[in-house]
């Protein structure tokens, strides 16, 4: 008997509403000024930003403070031998204690005065958010996600915890193998040619190889399969969207460098120290087998940025590109980060990606400080629910982690799990994604297709 998901899944989009509700009671959905699909887009017109390939920038790190917010500061240094246990809330442990907060609004990248309205991202930025804003006006959402409660866990490491109902659908849940990380895209279930035009906010594309600027198109021929950036109706976090590559290709939710460079490029054109991105495998809690990108803003630290890296031992550097391991963390990681070479790095991430697929590893991506650092996580979450092996009372919140849960952003459900969070509980909740030290040295040589 295979093993399936059945956790609730994310909405992504209204259509997907229309389609589930079918074989159900229906849901009652926001009002669209269109019905038109994405799959009868092609040759019409959209918005579109394009851009040349940019010229390299410093990077900008990121820890955290009382105030959860993105100071552009460095990192602690990575041979900081000090422990960082759960329990670590120290000055000795090379960070900031992060202290109990009250619950705070989320209210996106800037802040409430006048004085606070600082620009700090690019054009891409100011048009994304705009858009997005155009769609929250328009009631095309299933919640105001910026009222969510939202705290820091008090501990070392700033988890941050967010209350959302939102989140714990009632409609017929998206069922696929959880053993399996390649399956064949079915276009039956639901996939992104089936979300709406108005859900869509823009084209994306790079032009050519050479330096050029940044340009919005109001009005612009979609090619044949564009890579587009929607909405997701039902938002994690401020800004929330999907990257889709190439969207009328059909692809399966399979990373490779190709995809993973326009990702990162994505991340780059922003220049948005708050805009992060995931991307998470079958079996590492996708639940749309359509390939795709999450995005949002965040003006609190992921706790993942906050923990200490060490050098990858006997890795051979590649031109620009470093890699390290994750450490002092519930869930290990390979961490790649570059300054200027971009195509490097997403041909080493992709092929990553591509081999641990093939090889059935579920895997998660996570990527920060403007596309120039990128966490690859093995997730062996899943298949331990499937053995038995996670315990009742972890079970008992329905928290997945995909790829911004083990980074350290947990969704609640249960008004009784946000109130009573820990840093201990999330420690031990994403522990069990954790591989063993063996399982990880395995994981690292076949992800970088030589010995570590």
């Amino acid at each position: 008997m295979p093993l399936v998901e059945t956790r609730f899944p994310s909405v992504y989009s209204l259509q997907q509403l229309a389609v589930e509700a079918a074989s159900g009671p229906r849901l009652k959905s926001p009002q669209s000024d269109s019905k038109r699909v994405v799959s009868e887009l092609a040759g019409s017109s959209l918005p579109k930003i394009t851009f040349g390939r940019s010229k390299s920038f410093q990077r900008k790190r990121i820890r955290s403070s009382e105030e959860a917010v993105v100071p552009d500061v460095d990192y602690p240094s990575s041979d900081d031998s000090s422990s960082l246990s759960p329990e670590a809330s120290s000055p000795e442990s090379g960070l900031a204690v992060v202290p109990a907060s009250e619950p705070f609004k989320s209210t996106g990248i800037y802040g409430d005065s006048e004085d606070d309205l600082e620009q700090v991202g690019s054009l891409l930025d100011t048009i994304l958010l705009a858009e997005w804003e155009d769609r929250a006006q328009r009631g095309l959402f299933r919640y105001d996600v910026t009222c969510c409660p939202t705290k820091t866990v008090p501990g070392a490491y700033g988890f941050i915890a967010q209350f959302n109902e939102g989140r714990l659908s009632k409609k017929r849940p998206t069922e696929f193998r959880v053993d399996q990380v390649i399956q064949k895209f079915d276009p039956a279930k639901f996939n992104f040619t089936k979300a709406l035009e108005t859900e869509v906010l823009f084209q994306f594309e790079q032009l050519g190889d050479g330096e050029g600027p940044m340009t919005y198109h109001e009005d612009s021929t979609c090619p044949a399969s564009p890579d587009l950036v929607l909405i997701n109706v039902s938002p994690i976090e401020y800004g929330h969207v999907l990257l889709v590559p190439r969207v009328l290709d059909s692809l399966p939710q399979l990373a490779d460098p190709a995809t993973v460079l326009l990702a990162l490029r994505f991340c780059q054109q922003a220049d948005n120290p708050s805009f992060r991105l995931c991307f998470n495998s079958l079996g590492a809690y996708a639940t749309i087998n359509h390939l795709h990108f999450q995005a949002y803003y965040l003006t609190a630290p992921f706790a993942v940025e906050r923990a200490p890296t060490v050098p990858l031992p006997g890795w051979r550097k590649r031109r620009d590109v470093s890699i390290c391991t994750l450490e002092e963390y519930p869930v290990r990681a390979l961490v790649f980060e570059t300054g200027v070479a971009f195509n490097q790095m997403a041909e080493l991430v992709g092929s990553a990606c591509e081999r641990l697929a093939a090889a059935n590893i579920p895997h998660n991506l996570f990527v920060v400080d403007s596309g120039q650092r990128v966490f690859l996580f093995p997730n062996g979450f899943a298949m331990a629910k499937a053995k038995g092996a996670i315990p009742a009372d972890l079970l008992e919140s329905q928290v997945d982690p995909a790829g911004f849960e083990i980074s350290g952003h947990l969704i609640l459900k249960r008004k009784e799990d946000y109130e009573n969070v820990t840093q201990e509980w999330v420690w031990r909740l994403l522990s069990f994604a954790c591989l063993s030290d063996e399982e990880f040295d395995g994981f690292t040589q076949l992800a970088l297709g030589e010995p570590a």
